[in-house]
């Protein structure tokens, strides 16, 4: 496995009933799997300074990149989420901000080095 960590800060606002607030993602962690298979990376976020989120795994799909939540699998063979996005909008926040970085530092591994 190769271990490399990616650095980003992101504002994000989350509109909630009576009002918004904003959730700062002010670390993101990737770590890169560098072997064959459909999962690429390990990420790890923190929000505010203050709450941290592992093992969220971008997986590549025929559709693209995609992430999932860590999870666990229940006694009938079901995967749960154990923290995740209550809502579509936060997800796809959470999400491209990951695979922005992902794509970004992929990009600047690929360039040769002069």
């Amino acid at each position: 496995m190769l271990n490399i960590v990616f650095r980003q800060s992101i504002n994000i606002t989350i509109i909630v009933e009576g009002g918004a607030t904003t959730m700062e993602i002010t670390d993101v962690r990737i770590r890169k799997i560098d072997i064959e298979g459909k999962m690429k990376a390990v990420v790890s976020v923190t929000i505010d300074n203050q709450f941290v989120v592992h093992d969220i795994k971008i997986i590549e799909s025929q559709n693209g990149l995609f992430i999932a939540m860590p999870s666990r699998k229940t006694p009938d063979g079901e995967f749960k989420d154990i923290a995740h996005p209550i809502n579509a909008e936060t997800r796809e926040m959470l999400q491209s901000a990951i695979l922005g970085k992902f794509d970004n530092n992929s990009n600047e591994q690929a360039m040769p080095a002069f």
